[in-house]
């Protein structure tokens, strides 16, 4: 992003030009009660501002009744057409004869490896139809998320899936994750608030030093508004069994390190402003 472009957010938001806006969204909300309970704790705790929640896993039921006990959570619909681990999946909220382009051979949403022939094959009908039940599972729930974003899907994984989701935010009243510059630049050119950067995915970074990592970004974070997506998880015998990589240690480590004294300290020296989406829902609600 140019210099001349960075804080376009903050201008949508009613913040000063050189603002340094930041949200830290807990990704996958449901997935297993490991990852319930840390997301929980990183919400009251530390410093994440909301998160997602995956409608299709097993604890996603569970999670739904945490965030109706502590009401102002803010939270959006992971929305989840994939299910990556090779021994613990799901399928979808809707009847599989309904939607048999998003399910494999054994009945599941297709597994991370086999991501090109699930878009490949996907009809857009069945996406929407299963986007829509993943949304009014919460809305039955008497919940109001504040967005939607995708669960291994960045920016939907296809342009027909992105406009489709964006289509569904603007009638249902929430904003949307953005990853891509020239998506960015699509929708605040619409008026409609995004992350001005390339949002950080905290999975994909390595566990060693990633505290030191973590509190280099937050003092090197530029105007506008960034957003982190992190992963936080406890890693116990629940999460180190449906893990077959390092993946719950870098959980724990995402859960260490935002709820850590240091990287509140880090955010109040640097004057860093936190945000969840609800700024940005409030805005896109307007455009609607």
């Amino acid at each position: 992003m140019s210099r001349g472009q960075e804080g376009r957010a903050n201008a949508l938001l009613g913040y000063p030009a050189d603002a340094r806006l930041l949200i830290i969204n807990a990704d996958d909300l449901g997935m297993c009660h490991a990852v319930n309970e840390a997301i929980m704790r990183a919400l009251q705790e530390g410093v994440a501002q909301s998160t997602t929640i995956m409608v299709p896993c097993p604890w996603a039921l569970h999670a739904m009744e945490r965030l109706a006990e502590r009401h102002g959570i803010p939270f959006g619909v992971h929305l989840t057409l994939i299910s990556e681990w090779p021994s613990y999946r799901w399928g979808p909220r809707c009847s599989r004869d309904r939607v048999p382009t998003l399910v494999d051979e054994s009945g599941f949403l297709y597994p991370y490896e086999r991501m090109a022939e699930f878009l490949a094959q996907a009809r857009l009908e069945e996406v929407e139809a299963e986007f829509r039940a993943q949304i009014e599972t919460v809305l039955a729930a008497k919940l109001s998320p504040t967005h939607l974003d995708w669960h291994c899907l960045n920016v939907g994984g296809r342009p027909d899936i992105f406009d489709l989701t964006v289509a569904l935010a603007r009638e249902y009243g929430l904003a949307v994750r953005v990853y891509e510059q020239s998506l960015i630049e699509r929708l605040q050119g619409l008026g409609l608030p995004t992350d001005d950067h390339f949002i950080l995915d905290s999975y994909k970074l390595q566990t060693a030093g990633k505290s030191a990592h973590y509190a280099r970004l937050l003092r090197e974070l530029p105007v506008g508004l960034s957003e982190w997506a992190v992963h936080p998880g406890l890693a116990d015998g629940e999460l180190l069994a449906i893990h077959s990589d390092d993946g719950a240690y870098r959980r724990q480590s995402d859960f260490d390190f935002v709820t850590s004294p240091e990287a509140r300290a880090i955010i109040q020296e640097e004057g860093i402003i936190l945000l969840s989406y609800k700024p940005l829902q409030t805005v896109w609600r307007r455009t609607s």
